[in-house]
């Protein structure tokens, strides 16, 4: 890419010149005639002499391209500081992105607009409560088990969650509840730095490649969470119900102001987290 910048720009600073400079295209036009009328007469020659076709023709070509050659380095050095000046200018943008490649940082602005006046006045207004915890043994299920084999020690306290994410993933619960018929819990929410490391030191990307305090779930501002289906909590998006169910939740979440983990390169359907001003990660949460 920094190699194709420097050609386009230079190729467009020719291109402009050739059209605003009547001396400039009248050259290049002599130039291409002699180029044109070199080659007809080498073809021509042909038809006389088999063996000197293809000479004559390289030499006019070569006459022409050395008209041509000599129009514009004539034009160049006539107009000198004019071509230096358009090409500093045209190169500048290159020039700084080539300096800047080993500098960039890039900052994530959260867009906390509601798209809906009605979700924004339910978070202005009625505190919603969390629902009544999920039976323990619901979460030593073989299919649970199978998929997050740690989740019986996660924490699904509601108390540790921020309250700004707590009010916008119950919002989204009640939503999913009354809207579509999904019943929503929470496997995991706050998570400290010692079992984010622990994570991915054992499980790796089948359940996370953050480190500690590399994610939201350090700052009360993350949650995993399933379905919950006849009493039983369902993960895996390969039950067609549940598929459709997080499809739903994505679109939901998105609209309470929250980041769902389905849209990443490494999908994770249950995860949703709320990019607050002012935490950054990799540092312990304010006190």
């Amino acid at each position: 890419m920094l190699f194709l910048l420097p050609v386009y720009f230079l190729a467009a600073v020719c291109i402009s010149a050739w059209l605003i400079f009547p001396a400039l295209r009248a050259t290049t036009l002599r130039g291409l005639r002699a180029c044109l009328h070199g080659l007809r007469r080498g073809v021509a020659r042909s038809t006389e002499r088999a063996g000197g076709h293809l000479g004559g023709g390289i030499g006019w070509l070569a006459n022409g391209y050395a008209r041509v050659t000599r129009g514009v380095s004539g034009y160049v050095k006539s107009h000198r500081w004019q071509t230096a000046a358009v090409l500093a200018v045209v190169s500048l943008p290159t020039l700084f992105a080539f300096l800047m490649r080993h500098n960039h940082t890039f900052v994530y602005e959260p867009d906390l607009r509601n798209p809906s006046v009605q979700i924004e006045a339910l978070l202005a207004g009625e505190r919603l409560v969390p629902p009544p915890p999920v039976p323990p043994e619901a979460f030593t299920t073989a299919e649970v088990v199978m998929i997050r084999p740690n989740i019986v020690t996660a924490s699904r306290d509601w108390d540790l969650l921020d309250p700004d994410f707590r009010q916008r993933l119950l919002l989204a619960y009640q939503i999913m509840r009354d809207q579509y018929g999904y019943q929503m819990a929470l496997i995991e929410g706050y998570r400290s730095p010692e079992r984010q490391q622990e994570l991915r030191d054992k499980d790796g990307p089948a359940v996370t490649n953050a480190g500690a305090y590399q994610s939201y779930h350090q700052y009360g501002l993350a949650a995993d969470n399933a379905f919950l289906r006849d009493g039983k909590i369902v993960i895996s998006e390969k039950d067609p119900w549940a598929l459709r169910g997080y499809q739903l939740y994505g679109e939901v979440a998105e609209r309470v102001g929250l980041t769902w983990g389905g849209r990443w390169k490494l999908m994770d359907f249950g995860h949703v987290e709320y990019r607050k001003p002012g935490i950054k990660l990799g540092m312990p949460p304010p006190r």
